[in-house]
């Protein structure tokens, strides 16, 4: 499925808040991967988008006939 800029913002902001609050990462990845992105937990957030890691669906309101 194609996300919208915007909901791209919101998966990953959200995903980064809940790796901040100390939920376990889905991507593997060592220690010097982690120093080089310094632990920023939005860099983990969009890397794990970007690998489709994350089990995050999308529900779009359908148009209603008037």
């Amino acid at each position: 499925m194609k996300v919208t800029k915007y909901e791209k913002a919101r998966i990953i902001g959200a995903r980064a808040l809940q790796i901040a609050m100390g939920a376990p990462m889905f991507l593997k990845v060592n220690k010097k991967k982690l120093e080089e992105i310094r632990f920023s937990p939005i860099e983990i957030a969009k890397r794990e988008f970007e690998g489709e890691l994350l089990p995050i669906s999308i529900k779009r309101p359908l148009p209603t006939k008037a």
